[in-house]
């Protein structure tokens, strides 16, 4: 499998070297990645393998598919496995799903998916398995809408997908109505799984997070409902988007309400006036970006040709084989890498200590989800052979 940059990163906030005597943290930031010659406008990087301890290039990834192979990513390696708490957090999480209803008939390869697992990985500065948990049911919740609304379920049909995120959405960001309307509210809410599962989540993740950390998830969340209605429009019309417009469904429907829980899962804070500057967001949403691109490289053993992905868009758009375009991808891939290493090195050093250790923890969450990817019979077809098949 793929291995971490040599050398890694250094993204430590610690020593942080005075930027200038009488400037403030925030004008040096804005001096350094601010204007047309800012570090978000730098130029596009070329592909770069890592290597492995011996100074050979690594071995390309497994093959997604029949006859095509992904180029070694430019990405970190998980900093931990400790299988004993991931089994621990596994468990726990089979046995929620089982009471909220989400999965039924499918618990087995839910656990063979092993969620508890990634993340263990992706949050590697938390040895508390309840908040590992939280962030578990959290990001099962969210994997739930796909499973059950998207690609399988009783009546998975994209004409339904609004109503659905609505409904989830006046569950994450709690509706108020009058009693006689709240009843009937509450009674369709009970009788979706789906929607059981978020309000449970979030009251789970409660009892770490701070009232700000949770409204982070919610904003979130709600992008989130809104990727998915977009996703539905191509579904129900037949429209392939172009290249461009995919990349934005990307900053839609990803994997930024799993990574935003990067500090509450650690015990942490990242100060509100930090995580709500335009130059933190652009970087921590470029990251989760490279994770969607890594996610379409992986998945693609487990879809069809129709389904809606980077590389087929690629092909389809420039007329290339999909093979090229799996390339082209890995190294689309590798430039946001890059752009987010630079950009996270230089945030952590002029901001604070919870800025820098929050940047760290993306880039983590970055390198667990990548060993999830490669290991989970959920995307590894060699895992996946022995082990039941994954929910789709």
């Amino acid at each position: 499998m793929d291995h971490a940059p040599d050398p890694a990163p250094d993204l430590s906030p610690d020593p942080a070297p005075d930027p200038a005597p009488d400037r403030a943290p925030e004008d040096v930031l804005g001096l350094l990645l601010g204007g047309p010659g800012g570090l978000g406008r730098a130029p596009a990087y070329g592909r770069t393998a890592a290597r492995t301890d011996d100074g050979a290039p690594p071995a390309p990834a497994p093959a997604p598919a029949p006859g095509i192979t992904i180029p070694p990513l430019y990405c970190p390696d998980a900093l931990r496995d400790d299988p004993a708490l991931a089994e621990v957090v596994d468990e726990r999480l089979v046995r929620w799903a089982a009471g909220i209803g989400i999965y039924r008939g499918r618990l087995e390869r839910l656990r063979a998916c092993r969620f508890g697992r990634l993340m263990m990985l992706a949050h590697p500065d938390c040895d508390d398995a309840d908040r590992l948990l939280a962030a578990a049911k959290c990001g099962l919740a969210e994997w739930a809408v796909d499973d059950h609304w998207v690609d399988e379920g009783e009546d998975a049909d994209p004409r339904l997908i609004g109503a659905r995120a609505a409904l989830a959405h006046a569950v994450v960001d709690p509706v108020r109505l009058p009693a006689r309307y709240g009843r009937q509210f509450e009674e369709r809410v009970a009788a979706e799984p789906v929607v059981r599962a978020f309000r449970s989540s979030l009251e789970h993740l409660a009892r770490f997070a701070s009232p700000t950390q949770v409204t982070r998830l919610r904003y979130q969340l709600a992008v989130m409902f809104v990727g998915y209605g977009h996703e539905a429009q191509w579904r129900v019309s037949g429209r392939r988007p172009p290249v461009w417009e995919y990349l934005v469904h990307r900053y839609e429907n990803g994997f930024f309400p799993c990574m935003v829980l990067t500090d509450p899962v650690g015990g942490y804070e990242v100060p509100a006036r930090e995580f709500a500057d335009a130059r933190v967001r652009r970087t921590y949403m470029y990251a989760g970006v490279a994770t969607c691109l890594l996610n379409d490289l992986y998945s693609m053993a487990r879809e069809g040709p129709c389904d809606t992905s980077l590389p087929r868009l690629i092909a389809a758009e420039e007329h290339c084989s999909l093979q090229e375009a799996v390339n082209r991808t890995a190294a689309i891939h590798d430039e946001i890498m890059h752009t987010v290493e630079a950009e996270s090195a230089a945030l952590a050093v002029l901001g604070s200590p919870e800025l820098g250790r929050f940047l760290k923890g993306v880039w983590n969450w970055m390198g667990g989800a990548k060993e999830w990817h490669a290991t989970s019979p959920r995307y590894a077809p060699a895992a996946a052979s022995a082990s039941a098949p994954a929910p789709a």
